[in-house]
């Protein structure tokens, strides 16, 4: 493990801001996978959440020096990414649903990767479907194992609120997925 793996994202923020802006190569390295995840679901768009999370990538970069050390960076970064992916949303005006290209690795049990596949992309539609101030949490406690206090952090909501919506969304999805399959 290199001496900069050992590093908290907020000391290697640190250096950045201080002497090795190259080091925030470091800091994509570590979320660029964890924020695409996320834009891709909010977005329901592979390409859509790539964009999201470049230009959430570059505006945290520029913006280091607002950055509060004593905070989680985390949370700072994906608010950035969330900011990011609401205005391309608000511009768009409308959500596009996610594609049904199948593409199957070249594996012996093709009917076990179909019924994953297609059980994957029967949950993205029943997401879809869900108002985003419910889709938001759930993608991020579910998908991004994020806490209820760094959800907080993230949609500038209360702890309590967090709770709430993520509860009713699990009621919405359950809905959602049982009107589909019938």
């Amino acid at each position: 493990m290199s001496q900069t793996a050992k590093l908290s994202d907020e000391e290697v923020i640190e250096i950045v801001r201080s002497s090795n802006k190259e080091m925030y190569a470091e800091i994509i390295k570590r979320y660029q996978d964890k924020l695409m995840r996320y834009a891709s679901n909010i977005m329901g768009d592979d390409h859509k959440g790539a964009d999201v999370v470049q230009e959430g990538l570059i505006k945290a970069y520029v913006n280091l020096h607002s950055f509060d050390t004593k905070k989680k960076f985390s949370s700072w970064v994906y608010r950035i990414v969330h900011n990011e992916a609401m205005n391309m949303l608000h511009k768009q005006k409308k959500h596009q649903t996610i594609g049904d290209k199948m593409e199957f690795a070249s594996g012996v049990d093709l009917e076990a990767e179909f019924v994953k596949k297609e059980l994957l992309t029967h949950t993205h539609r029943c997401l879809e479907q869900m108002p985003l101030i419910y889709k938001e949490p759930l993608s991020l406690f579910y998908l991004e194992e994020k806490s209820y206090e760094e959800i907080s952090d993230i949609l500038r909501i209360p702890i309590g609120t967090v709770g709430t919506r993520v509860s009713r969304a699990k009621g919405i999805m359950k809905a959602l997925c049982q009107k589909q399959q019938k």
